[in-house]
């Protein structure tokens, strides 16, 4: 009975020891990992950005991502004023290492968005958003902005890019969702993101956006097909989330008060 209970003490000091290792070198292999996952995420949010703006090239190296991007300013807006604002406000030295998603979750850097506004379904919004201006010859030449909110079975994470007009897109992508493959997940078919391409967020006022995502496709001869995009076909809950996310973002509630200001000059 004694080497029994020997033999089992014995085993369950074994396991106990082997946990205790795994248990080491799984959090060291963690920390030390750490630094190159957050590199491959930036270097990840970079090449979306460049993608959406029109400037990512087949083949381009890691070297010639970095390159192009840099190029870009990286700012932090006040979505309420308009403003932009230092990075010392929310909290970071540089503005890369601000994440408005992980803002939203917080109460006091966020704000809470009533159900009957909540276009986007993504229930609060930063107050404060990053974006990426990119300037030639000391002219803005194009802005790329930030976007999400729900489809049919998740939250579509994206940007969308605009020419030094402030209004003609230049191109949108999605970079993380989980929508149906074939049907909502065609957003990432380039042949409908090139569609985007050209398309005009506001009216002559340019204050309310006028996208919309058109079931049975655009017209040749349809009116304000300027601001229209084919729906993507079986998949109208995505379709009409897409619609509405970058309707929020453009409007009053998302980036429609620092476009405004940045147009007239005043930021």
């Amino acid at each position: 009975m004694a080497k029994a209970k020997d033999t089992v003490s014995r085993t369950l000091m074994v396991a106990l020891v082997l946990s205790i290792v795994f248990s080491v070198v799984v959090s060291t292999a963690a920390v030390m990992l750490r630094p190159a996952q957050i590199q491959n995420q930036n270097l990840d949010i970079k090449t979306n950005i460049l993608s959406a703006a029109g400037m990512l090239e087949p083949g381009m190296s890691v070297e010639d991502i970095e390159e192009s991007f840099a190029g870009f300013d990286v700012r932090l807006v006040d979505l309420e004023t308009g403003e932009f604002v230092e990075p010392s406000t929310v909290g970071v030295e540089d503005p890369m290492k601000y994440d408005m998603y992980k803002a939203a979750s917080d109460p006091d850097m966020s704000t809470n968005i009533p159900s009957s506004e909540d276009k986007a379904g993504i229930k609060r919004r930063p107050d404060v958003a990053k974006i990426y201006v990119l300037e030639e010859g000391g002219e803005m030449v194009r802005v790329v902005l930030p976007i999400h909110g729900y489809g049919l079975w998740s939250t579509l994470y994206g940007f969308v890019s605009l020419e030094g007009d402030l209004n003609t897109i230049e191109g949108l992508g999605f970079y993380a969702h989980a929508e149906t493959p074939g049907l909502g997940g065609e957003v990432d078919n380039p042949r409908w993101k090139q569609q985007w391409v050209g398309k005009e967020l506001y009216g002559e006022d340019k204050t309310e956006p006028q996208i919309q995502l058109v079931k049975g496709g655009v017209s040749g001869d349809a009116r304000d097909k300027e601001h229209k995009v084919d729906a993507l076909s079986g998949a109208t809950l995505t379709s009409r989330g897409v619609e509405q996310l970058v309707n929020y973002w453009m409007g009053d509630r998302g980036f429609a008060t620092f476009l405004q200001k940045l147009r007239e000059g005043e930021v």
